[in-house]
């Protein structure tokens, strides 16, 4: 909360969460823990927490990943894809307001993904084609490259476009099964495929996320989140900023083969993403490489989702939030 104004809310999109001054004093007392036995002892004691259920019911838990994947500094066959930087005609004014500037003046909306690949982009470096694609679905990724040296592209912008299922898009015209519905399910169709009908089910996303590179001077360090803090493997998931403030404690119930089956755990809210929508909705990072993209491939199910607020801010939720589906009461996870 540094540089922020102490009688702001948290979120203007989620005013139940409260203000900044109504986290300061737990934030301090947590600040001074000095191992996670105190640190729980604090969390019983300052936070209560509250149960958020949507209005139709509805829930969903994914995972993602920090993906790391082989590059060239050259087009290669198979490194034939760009991994694109940002281009200077991009104007983002947040969210999904984004503009392309015009050469005459003027600005239209951001191409969606066809048109920005037919025309090109600038590359920061090559990879196959599906690593692109995935790159750009969980948003940052590393880069391998032959001479041993390893870089983070990180995410720098998106073209402004609503994101779609390329699962979703494959099974409807039955080119995949329903058991395939998974990144792994997903690669494996575009490794048997055409580049002409890949190309087709990638353009079906019209969503376009372009990177920036950034030294990996340390391996074990996550992707920034939304929140510009290294991510934790099971202890930090994405939501959706409409309905959720960032930076809050959430606690989890659900469950994934990757997760070992029925699964419970304490995460914090520290990152967003395109297809993370709903009150009751949630993408667990899972860490970096294909040992984690494997388990993270795993998550999708429904499950249930409490915050934890401070209990001053908690008592003052009497009823069921308009803003994010609370429910009437809070309860114990």
């Amino acid at each position: 909360f540094e540089g922020r104004n102490s009688a702001s809310y948290l979120s203007d999109s989620a005013q139940w969460a409260g203000r900044v001054e109504d986290w300061l004093p737990a934030c301090a007392t947590l600040d001074v823990a000095m191992d996670s036995e105190s640190a729980r002892a604090v969390m019983q004691a300052l936070f209560q927490p509250v149960e958020i259920r949507s209005a139709n019911g509805e829930s969903r838990f994914t995972g993602y990943f920090e993906p790391v994947y082989e590059a060239r500094y050259s087009p290669q066959y198979p490194f034939t894809e760009p991994v694109p930087a940002l281009p200077g005609d991009l104007v983002s004014e947040g969210g999904n307001r984004v503009y392309q500037k015009l050469s005459r003046g003027g600005r239209r909306p951001y191409p969606a993904r066809k048109e920005i690949t037919q025309r090109g982009v600038t590359p920061l470096a090559y990879a196959h084609p599906a690593d692109v694609f995935f790159l750009q679905i969980q948003g940052s990724g590393k880069l391998v490259f032959p001479d041993g040296r390893t870089v983070k592209a990180a995410y720098a912008a998106h073209n402004g476009q609503p994101f779609k299922s390329t699962a979703n898009w494959l099974f409807e015209r039955g080119w995949i099964s329903s058991g395939e519905r998974s990144m792994q399910g997903i690669r494996a169709w575009m490794d048997r495929s055409s580049p002409e009908r890949v190309r087709q089910a990638m353009n079906a996303n019209p969503r376009f996320v372009f990177f920036k590179l950034e030294p990996a001077d340390n391996s074990a360090s996550g992707p920034r989140g939304a929140m510009s803090v290294p991510l934790t493997p099971l202890g930090s998931m994405a939501v959706d900023r409409s309905h959720h403030p960032l930076g809050v404690p959430v606690f989890v119930k659900t469950k994934a083969p990757g997760l070992g089956g029925e699964w419970s755990g304490l995460l914090n809210a520290q990152d967003t993403g395109g297809a993370i929508k709903g009150a009751v909705r949630g993408d667990i990072y899972f860490g970096t490489g294909p040992a984690a993209g494997d388990r993270a491939g795993t998550m999708n199910a429904p499950g249930r989702l409490w915050v934890l607020l401070p209990r001053a801010v908690a008592a003052r939720l009497a009823g069921p939030s308009a803003q994010a589906g609370l429910g009437p009461k809070t309860s114990a996870p």
